[in-house]
């Protein structure tokens, strides 16, 4: 997390560091990332970035964790819109994902093409937890489970552990590939609905 001086900057300085630090975050990979480019484009002392920071890894997943937590709101959103249609809801998300302004774009980019356990945890707050948590039961209190073949809470979080991996899956894929669009959301679509419909007909 941010020092307290960092809370304790005017808003417009502050918005201009998290725009340097993702400006930098966007262009390359956290290991490849210079707290030098930061401090220039922000225009501030390289003594006033560690006053704020305790190093570049801070910088980074605080921003991780904005954007999660801002993906956690829409999935919540996404999820109310469909009526609890976990799937039409992934499609949803996923689709919003992968059409991100072109610096976010790049930013998640970059996230996703050099995966980490901490970035995966942190990402997978987005629409699940890591745990059967009192966060994972308020995300499964809005899931439409009348049509779904699951017994109990633990069955629904193993479901969403498996929706999960396939999402990631599909926007490595994208971005790995440069997939277009249309092609993108069609995989991730036929993968969703085979979730769906099951592999075992009965």
């Amino acid at each position: 997390m941010p020092k307290i001086t960092f809370f304790n900057l005017p808003e417009d300085k502050r918005e201009n560091l998290v725009h340097a630090a993702k400006k930098e975050f966007a262009r390359v990979p956290l290991n490849q990332a210079s707290v030098s480019n930061i401090i220039k484009d922000a225009k501030i002392p390289r003594g006033s970035f560690y006053q704020y920071f305790d190093d570049k890894e801070d910088a980074f997943f605080f921003l991780l964790n904005s954007h999660v937590s801002a993906y956690k709101m829409h999935f919540l959103e996404t999820l109310y819109k469909n009526n609890g249609d976990i799937f039409e809801a992934m499609i949803d998300f996923y689709t919003a994902i992968i059409t991100e302004e072109k610096e976010n774009l790049q930013f998640l980019r970059n996230l996703f093409l050099n995966m980490t356990h901490r970035i995966e945890t942190v990402m997978a707050r987005s629409f699940g937890e890591n745990d059967l948590n009192e966060n994972f039961r308020k995300i499964g209190s809005l899931i439409n489970k009348e049509k779904l073949n699951i017994m109990d809470e633990r069955e629904l979080f193993h479901m969403m552990q498996i929706i999960s991996s396939v999402t990631f899956h599909n926007i490595v894929k994208k971005f790995a590939r440069e997939l277009p669009f249309d092609e993108a959301v069609t995989n991730y679509r036929t993968e969703i609905y085979l979730l769906k419909k099951g592999f075992v007909s009965v």
